[in-house]
C-alpha cells in the first residue's frame, strides 16, 4: 500500500464492501441524493476555486502569491454569502465564523487549506475547506443553529511554501510559529515575517493568533493513497498523523573547471551530497523494515552552485524529508545520516558545512472521542469505513496541541495526490462531509455533557 496508509475494513455493523454508498438507514433513508447537505453545491464550490490557477501549471494556487490571494478572495466572498463573519488572523488564517447561541461555550472548527503544490490538485486542502462552509450553509438551511460557535478555517500555506517551511497558519494558531522560522527567506530573498504582512497576517502581533476557546477541529481530506479505494470503503477515520522532521545539508567544496582538473584533485560537492542521497534512502528502508513503525524518507530539494555544466560543484544543498509513526526511528535515522553525511564530506574531500533541523513535527494520535463520533456518525448514514493512519501530514496535527482533532479521509483515484490527476467522485465527497456534519451536530450536544 502506498504513503503509508495501512488498514483494514472495519465491517463489524456495516455494509458489506462490496455494496455500493448505502441505500438503506435504521429508521430511515440516506442516500446519495439526500444526504444532508447540498452535494452539488459542495462540488461547485471545489471546481470554482481549483479553476483559479496558474493557466500554464494546472492545479497551481501557491501560498503567498497573486493567484492564492485570488482564491482567498473568492473565498471570502462566499463566506460572506453563507452568513459567516470573516477575518484574516495574525498568522494569516481566513476565518469564517457562525456565532452558537452561546458563544462562551467555545467553538468547534472545521477545515483545511487552499493552497497547493506546484502542479497539484483539485482537492487536496481545498474539499476540506468547502466542506466546512457546506456545513455552516447546511444548517443554516435546516434551520438548526449550534449551542457552540462554528469556525471554518482555511490555514495559510500548508504545503511546503518558497521559504522551507509547512503548515505555517495552523503553527501560528498554535504558538508554534516561532521568530527563527518568521527569518526564514525565499529565493528572492523575501522573508516569511514580510509574506505574512503582505497576505494579511501580522508578524508583530503573532501572539494574538493563539487560540484557547477552540475545543474541536475536524478535517475532510482526499485520502491520497489507495486502500479506500481498492476495498470498496466510502470513509476512513483517520487513528494518526505521520511526524514529519526536515533537515538541511550542506555540503561546500571548491569550483573548478570540469575538463582540466584532474578527478583525484577535486572537491565535488555533489559527490558528497549524491553519497547522502543513496544513504537516506538506505537508511529509510532499514529502518522501516524492522517493523517498529512506519517509516520513509526522501530527499526532494536538491541544489547545486554554480550549476553549470563545465564547472565542478563547488556548493550542494539537500533538503530531506523523514516522516514516521515512531519518534524514536526518527532519532535513529538522524543520528545515521549524521555520521553519513559526515563520512560522505570526508571522502570527497569536501566540508559539511550545515546539518539542520529546518521543522520537526512530532507523529500525532487523533482523539478517540472524536474518532468514536466519527465512526458513529458514518454507521448512521450507512457508510463503510475503517480506520487508517495518514502518511502525510495535516493542519490537524498542529491543532491536536491546543485542541481535540481528528480527520475523515475519502476515497481518491488511484491513490494519486499532488498532481493534475488528483480526482475523488462528487458523491465521495459529499458523504466524507456529511459524516463531518453529523459528527459537528452530536459534538456539539457532548460537548456540553463533559
Amino acid at each position: 500500500m502506498r504513503r503509508g496508509q495501512r488498514g483494514r475494513a472495519c465491517r463489524t455493523g456495516h455494509r458489506p464492501v462490496h455494496q455500493p454508498l448505502a441505500s438503506a438507514l435504521t429508521g430511515g433513508s440516506v442516500t446519495k441524493s439526500n444526504l444532508p447537505l447540498d452535494a452539488g453545491r459542495l462540488w461547485s464550490d471545489i471546481m470554482a476555486l481549483a479553476d483559479i490557477t496558474d493557466p500554464a501549471r494546472p492545479y497551481t494556487r501557491r501560498s503567498f502569491t497573486t493567484r492564492f490571494l485570488e482564491g482567498r478572495s473568492w473565498l471570502a466572498r462566499r463566506f460572506a454569502e453563507a452568513g459567516l463573519t470573516t477575518r484574516i488572523d495574525t498568522a494569516g488564517n481566513l476565518i469564517g465564523r457562525v456565532e452558537g447561541r452561546n458563544p462562551a461555550l467555545g467553538v468547534i472548527a472545521v477545515g483545511s487549506h487552499s493552497d497547493t503544490v506546484p502542479s497539484g490538485g483539485r482537492f487536496d486542502g481545498i474539499a476540506g475547506v468547502a466542506t466546512g462552509l457546506e456545513i455552516a450553509r447546511a444548517l443554516r438551511d435546516s434551520g438548526a443553529r449550534l449551542d457552540h460557535s462554528l469556525e471554518i478555517i482555511d490555514f495559510l500555506a500548508e504545503e511546503p511554501s518558497e521559504y522551507g517551511l509547512s503548515c505555517v497558519g495552523s503553527r501560528g494558531m498554535t504558538g508554534s510559529l516561532d521568530d527563527r522560522m518568521l527569518d526564514l527567506v525565499e529565493p528572492g530573498g523575501e522573508k516569511l515575517r514580510d509574506a505574512l504582512r503582505r497576505v494579511g497576517g501580522d508578524p508583530d502581533r503573532l501572539p494574538g493568533a493563539r487560540r484557547s476557546d477552540i475545543l474541536a477541529f475536524l478535517e475532510l481530506h482526499i485520502e491520497q493513497g489507495i486502500v479506500l479505494e481498492s476495498q470498496s470503503l466510502d470513509i476512513g477515520v483517520v487513528s494518526s498523523i505521520v511526524g514529519i522532521r526536515r533537515l538541511e545539508i550542506i555540503f561546500d567544496g571548491e569550483a573548478d573547471h570540469a575538463g582540466t582538473t584532474p578527478l583525484q584533485l577535486r572537491h565535488d560537492a555533489l559527490v558528497a551530497a549524491a553519497s547522502t542521497v543513496s544513504a537516506v534512502r538506505r537508511i529509510a528502508e532499514q529502518l522501516d523494515s524492522e517493523g517498529l513503525g512506519y517509516f520513509v524518507a526522501t530527499v526532494g530539494i536538491l541544489g547545486v552552485e554554480p550549476s553549470a555544466s563545465n564547472i565542478v560543484p563547488g556548493r550542494c544543498t539537500i533538503v530531506v524529508d523523514a516522516r514516521t509513526t515512531n519518534p524514536a526511528l526518527t532519532k535513529r535515522f538522524v543520528a545515521a545520516l549524521d555520521h553519513e553525511s559526515e563520512a560522505a564530506a570526508t571522502a570527497a574531500r569536501v566540508r559539511r558545512s550545515a546539518f539542520t533541523t529546518l521543522s520537526d513535527g512530532p507523529p500525532v494520535a487523533c482523539d478517540q472521542g472524536l474518532l468514536a463520533l466519527l465512526r458513529d456518525a458514518a454507521r448512521d448514514l450507512g457508510l463503510a469505513q475503517t480506520d487508517l493512519p495518514s502518511g502525510a501530514g495535516h493542519d490537524a496535527a498542529f491543532m491536536s496541541r491546543i485542541c481535540r482533532s481528528a480527520m475523515v479521509f475519502v476515497p481518491c483515484r488511484a491513490g494519486k495526490s499532488h498532481a493534475p490527476e488528483e480526482w475523488a467522485d462528487q458523491d465521495a465527497v459529499a458523504a466524507g462531509a456529511a459524516v463531518i456534519l453529523q459528527a459537528v451536530k452530536a459534538l456539539d450536544q457532548s460537548l456540553q455533557r463533559r
